[in-house]
C-alpha cells in the first residue's frame, strides 16, 4: 500500500512540476487579475457611451409586459393599477401611500422599505422583482469584455508564436553553423595507397 502511495505521489510531483501545469496555473491567476482590469475598463467605456441614457448602463433595460398577477407589482394609489415599473422620482409619493395604507407610524420609511424589498432600481426606473427584464446593459458589457479579452489574447499568442519561431530559427541556424564548422575541422582522409 505504501509503495502505491509513493508511486502516486511521484506521478503527482512529475505532473505538477511539468512546465505546462505550472504555466497553466500562472495563466489562470493572471487571467483573473486581467479580467478585473478589463471589467473596470469596460465599465468606464460604457459609462461614457451611455452618458445620455438616464441611469447610464444600468438604465438599459426592457421590462416585458406582465402575463399574470404575480408580475403586475404593487398598487401604489387608491383605485390605481398595479405598477410593474415606475420612475424613481415618484418614490416618495408611492412610499407615503403604501405606508399610510399599512398604518405605519413613519409611512415614508415603511413604504420606502417595502418598495426596496419588492422593486429593483434600474437606472432611474424601479422595476418589480417578479417582472421579466431584459438587461441590455449587462449583455453589451459582456460582449465588449469578451472582445477586449479576445483581442488581447490574440496579440499575446501572436507575440509568443513570433518569439518562438524566432528562437527556433536561431537554434536551427546555430545548429547548421555547428555542423558546418564540424565538417570543416575534420581533416581530410587521404586515400590508402
Amino acid at each position: 500500500m505504501a509503495k502505491k502511495q509513493f508511486k502516486l505521489w511521484n506521478e503527482f510531483k512529475a505532473f505538477i512540476s511539468r512546465g505546462n501545469a505550472f504555466d497553466m496555473a500562472v495563466g489562470v491567476v493572471i487571467g483573473g487579475a486581467f479580467s478585473a482590469i478589463v471589467t473596470a475598463l469596460v465599465n468606464i467605456l460604457m459609462s461614457l457611451a451611455t452618458w445620455a441614457v438616464p441611469g447610464g448602463i444600468n438604465g438599459l433595460v426592457t421590462v416585458l409586459p406582465a402575463l399574470n398577477d404575480a408580475q403586475r407589482g404593487l398598487v401604489m394609489a387608491a383605485g390605481g393599477e398595479p405598477l410593474q415599473f415606475f420612475e424613481a422620482s415618484k418614490l416618495t409619493e408611492y412610499a407615503t401611500y403604501l405606508g399610510a395604507q399599512a398604518g405605519a407610524v413613519d409611512p415614508v420609511t415603511y413604504g420606502t422599505n417595502l418598495i426596496n424589498s419588492k422593486y429593483t432600481l434600474h437606472g432611474t426606473t424601479y422595476t418589480y422583482n417578479m417582472s421579466a427584464v431584459i438587461d441590455w446593459g449587462a449583455l453589451i458589457n459582456a460582449v465588449i469584455s469578451f472582445l477586449i479579452i479576445a483581442v488581447t489574447l490574440f496579440v499575446v499568442v501572436k507575440v509568443v508564436n513570433t518569439l518562438r519561431a524566432a528562437r527556433l530559427a536561431a537554434e536551427e541556424k546555430a545548429k547548421a553553423a555547428a555542423e558546418t564548422k564540424k565538417t570543416e575541422e575534420q581533416p581530410e582522409e587521404k586515400p590508402a595507397e
